[in-house]
Order: C-alpha cells, then sequence, then structure tokens
C-alpha cells in the first residue's frame, strides 16, 4: 500500500504509528502475540529557543541628540525652507554661539514640552525669535527669550514692574509661551503650522487668511495663506531650523553638545535680597547669578516678588543652608536718611537707584509730601551700582554708546519734536533712532528726554562740501573752551563730550583736546 504525505498528516499520532509501523518492508514475519501491545507515550522534545541579542539604545547624553530623535514636522521643497536650510549651514557659528547661551535652560524648555506632549520643534522657536538671548528686546516691543509683548505676557500670567519683567524669567516665560502655544493649537483646530504661525502674528490674522482662501476657493494649508511678510518667512525658518538640527551630521554641522543633565533648579528665598547678597551665599559672580535670573530690572528681587532664583544645581544646598540662617531685613542694605530742605521723593528715589513706589512702601507715606529734618528708609545696593552690569539701566546705557558712526550726539528733546522729525533732521531712519535709545518707533518722547543719535557727520547742518577732520589741538595760555569751540566753529558741548571733561575744570596750558572739525569752516 502506497501511503501518501497528506495521508500521515491527518492521522493521530497512535493510528500513524501504526500504520507506519505496518508499511515498512522487510523480510521477517511480523511475530505475533495474543498480549496488547504496550503504548508507548511520546517523549517531549525540548527544542532551545534561538537566542535573540536585544541590543539597547545608547543613552542620550546630549539635548541636542534628544531633540533630533523627536522632530517629526514635514519639511517641504518650498524656497523658503531651502532658503533658511542653507543660511544655518553656511553660518555653524551662529549655531555654536547659540549652542552656548542655551546650555542652562535648554533641557529645562525641553522637559516642560514633553511632559505636555507637545511639538519637540517648540523648543527651536527661542532660537528663532530671540538667538536664545533672554535679554533680547525688539523694537515691536517683545522682550525675552520667547520675545513676548507687554499685552500678551500680562495675558498669559507674566508680571511686570520696576523691578522685575517675567517675559526674561525664563522658567515663568516658558510657562506662559507653552500656555499660549496650546491655547493655539486648539483655536486653529490642532493644525500647529497655524499655530505657529499665530504666534508670531496674532490668531486673528490667521483665522482670517483662512476663511478668506475657503471663500476664494483655494487651498487652505499653511503655505497658501496671504501672512505677513515676516509670518510667511516664520515658519519656514523653523522648519528648515529642525530639519539642520535633526541631520545635523548630513550637513556637516557640529553642534556644541549640551549635557542632558539639569544645570539649574528654582529656589524659593521667601522675601526680597540684593543680588550681589545672593551671589555670595552662592559662591558665584553677581553677572553669573543675573544671567540665570535675567528677569530682575535692578540691583534686587522685586519686593513684591516673585522671591525666587534659578541656580546651578550643584549650589543649590549650600546656598539653601546660608540663605536660612538670614533674616529678610538682612538681605538688603538700608540708609537712614534725613530729608533736607528742597528735596523731594523723585529725587531722592533717582539719586539712591530705587522708586518712588518704593520708599513710599517702606516709609508709610501716601503721597509726594516728605517733611525736612525727618528720616525715610532707603534700600540700597550692596556694591557700586556699576558692578550690577546686567540691570536695564546699565544695559541701556551699554547699548546707548555702542559706536554705530563716526559721531555720537546727545540730542535733548524739545517742544514740538518727533521720532520722525528727529530722524528726518538727522537723516537717519526712525528704527535706527528707537534701537540706539532702547524704545519703539511709537514710544511718545518726553520734553527734555535726552536721546543718543548716531552720524558719520558731527551736525545736522553741514554741506555736501564738508571736510571732516580729526584735529588734535593743544591749549595755549589763554584759551577757554568758548574761544577754542568759537575758533574751530563747534560747540563748548561738543568738546566737553569728545573730551570727556567738566565745563568747572580749568583748561592747562600743554593739554591736548581732541576735535571733530569742519575743515573748510575753521575760524582762523
Amino acid at each position: 500500500m502506497r501511503i501518501t504525505l497528506p495521508s500521515i498528516l491527518s492521522c493521530s499520532f497512535l493510528s500513524c504509528a501504526f500504520l507506519l509501523t505496518g508499511c515498512v518492508a522487510t523480510t521477517e514475519p511480523v511475530p505475533q502475540t495474543t498480549q496488547a501491545p504496550e503504548l508507548i507515550q511520546p517523549q517531549a522534545v525540548s527544542v532551545p529557543s534561538p537566542i535573540v541579542e536585544v541590543k539597547q539604545a545608547a543613552p542620550v547624553t546630549d539635548v541636542w541628540h534628544r531633540i533630533s530623535r523627536q522632530i517629526t514636522f514635514d519639511v517641504p521643497d518650498h524656497k523658503l525652507v531651502n532658503y533658511y536650510r542653507q543660511k544655518y549651514i553656511k553660518n555653524p557659528r551662529h549655531l555654536a554661539e547659540i549652542s552656548k547661551r542655551a546650555q542652562p535652560f535648554m533641557l529645562h524648555i525641553v522637559e516642560k514640552i514633553e511632559a505636555r506632549g507637545l511639538p519637540i520643534e517648540l523648543a527651536l522657536l527661542p532660537i528663532v525669535e530671540s538667538a536664545f538671548d533672554p535679554f533680547a528686546y525688539s523694537h515691536g516691543a517683545a522682550s525675552g527669550l520667547w520675545q513676548f509683548t507687554s499685552p500678551m505676557a500680562k495675558h498669559f500670567g507674566l508680571h511686570m514692574n520696576w523691578w522685575y519683567d517675567g517675559r526674561r524669567d525664563v522658567p515663568a516665560a516658558t510657562t506662559a509661551a507653552l500656555d499660549m502655544m496650546q491655547y493655539l493649537h486648539k483655536k486653529t483646530k490642532g493644525n500647529w503650522l497655524y499655530a505657529i504661525a499665530a504666534y508670531n502674528t496674532g490668531e486673528g490674522r490667521v483665522l482670517k487668511a483662512i476663511k478668506k482662501n475657503k471663500r476664494q476657493g483655494k487651498p487652505t494649508d499653511f503655505w497658501a495663506l496671504d501672512l505677513p511678510k515676516e509670518t510667511e518667512h516664520y515658519v519656514p525658518q523653523l522648519i528648515a531650523l529642525a530639519d539642520v538640527i535633526k541631520n545635523a551630521k548630513k550637513y556637516g554641522i557640529q553642534l556644541t553638545p549640551i549635557d542632558n543633565q539639569q544645570k539649574i533648579a528654582v529656589v524659593d528665598i521667601g522675601s526680597q535680597i540684593d543680588l550681589a547678597f545672593a551671589a555670595e551665599l552662592a559662591d558665584m559672580s553677581i553677572d553669573g547669578l543675573h544671567r540665570l535670573n535675567p528677569g530682575y530690572n535692578r540691583w534686587a528681587t522685586s519686593p513684591d516678588g516673585p522671591h525666587r532664583l534659578v541656580l546651578p544645581v550643584e549650589k543649590v544646598a549650600a546656598f539653601k543652608t546660608q540663605i536660612a540662617q538670614t533674616k529678610p531685613n538682612e538681605r538688603l542694605n538700608w540708609l537712614r536718611y534725613k530729608i533736607k530742605p528742597g528735596d523731594s521723593i523723585g529725587v531722592i528715589a533717582k539719586r539712591y537707584h530705587t522708586n518712588i513706589a518704593v520708599l513710599r512702601s517702606v516709609n508709610n507715606i501716601s503721597g509726594n509730601t516728605i517733611v525736612a529734618g525727618r528720616h525715610l528708609l532707603i534700600p540700597v545696593a550692596a556694591k557700586d551700582p556699576k558692578q550690577y552690569a546686567l540691570t536695564l539701566d546699565n544695559r541701556h546705557s551699554k547699548n546707548k554708546n555702542r559706536k554705530r558712526a563716526n559721531f555720537k550726539i546727545d540730542y535733548q528733546v524739545k517742544s514740538g519734536d518727533s521720532l520722525w522729525k528727529i530722524a528726518k533732521n538727522h537723516k537717519v531712519k526712525i528704527s535706527q533712532l528707537a534701537q540706539w535709545n532702547n524704545i519703539t518707533p511709537k514710544t511718545a518722547l518726553q520734553l527734555n528726554q535726552k536721546l543718543v543719535i548716531w552720524a558719520n557727520t558731527v551736525s545736522d547742518n553741514q554741506s555736501k562740501t564738508s571736510v571732516m577732520r580729526k584735529v588734535n589741538y593743544k591749549v595755549r595760555s589763554g584759551d577757554s573752551l568758548a574761544r577754542i569751540a568759537s575758533k574751530f566753529n563747534v560747540t563748548v558741548n561738543d568738546l566737553l563730550r569728545w573730551n570727556s571733561i567738566q565745563a568747572s575744570k580749568y583748561l592747562q596750558p600743554g593739554q591736548m583736546l581732541k576735535l571733530f572739525v569742519d575743515v573748510t569752516k575753521v575760524n582762523v
């Protein structure tokens, strides 16, 4: 009998065993027996499992790598995306500098984004917005790492006063920015490109552009919308940046590593504190502490809060031990000032680098009236104000004095002046004038306000034939500032400014003065 394989497979184990026994070809007769055959139970055969080598992913040690693994946005072949990609590729030093500035804060931002389940691409927005500079200030009046305007900052819970600007407080501003992004994402019905565009230009413009395209039967994806030029560049720049970060090796970009371990911690201190004193307790420089706490405008934290400091994690334990041993009134320096005849609360506040509201609060004064002979308690900086280099006043002063042209003109605002008029008379742009003076193009000017104007000529009334030269003049016997100014057709104020001297100081024969003069108008 011929047995086929299918029939074998269809048998039970026992029946197939008998069947196969009867089918084996042999020359010996099969023995006969009256005893029932002994059933042999099949033995379970142990088959060794194949060894599978499971490779564990290498631990992430670099925040850039952590970000790159989570980037998911599509990268279209679009001219603006391609333009910004090439711009980043051709300027690797830009990303290298950003990596240094991002060192203390980037991991904090990434962890906050991951905790909310938001796209990791949002961690790159501060690069587009401010080049990761928490002290950045745009001339549209936006400030901080996330570039909040004042109204939007207040709407999302950030506080601002003379002492403190929450837009530059990185942990606080990050929370506000992510709250805003989630709001915009919901408002734009779950479209992240819409939401990011709305972060730049406002939800109203984006929704209006979508409705317009629908009405005209046009596509409504981001790339088809009619939006302000800045916004049309904003989203492609972020996408290009994300692509460069994700494929840094492919594009030949060497990103400066950011350690994937938290570098900062927020410490509640409970009361106002002088930044110099806090830096001493933390064993840090004043600048080092202030760079981690850029939200503080002055030499101390705000009396009304927030009462917190961002510190390096390795400094926290020792700082907490030290701060616990100090009382709140020991954390500031106090001056007992005797009010003099003619004093005003405003003048005193300005003299001691504080403000009127603080003096009123500390001294229980309801108005502006102060009485000569009485005393005021004034909080004063523990160090020379110039040692707090990153305060608002010192940063503004540095910005005003940063050379932009050959000559710096100190201008005092007169009645009827406007930024437009001043800019036109001095042949500069309104945006330049605003930038030089830490204001916005829409800022209202105050009578007698001092402005800085940078120009390539000394004055605005010089003719096209003017020949400007730097002159080193040796003071002669009988010379005066007025006589020298008249001789060279300049002003006494120019002489004082160019030579950093005071009008009350006498000139000495042989003294050298520096002048910038139009040699065609010298009165020899």
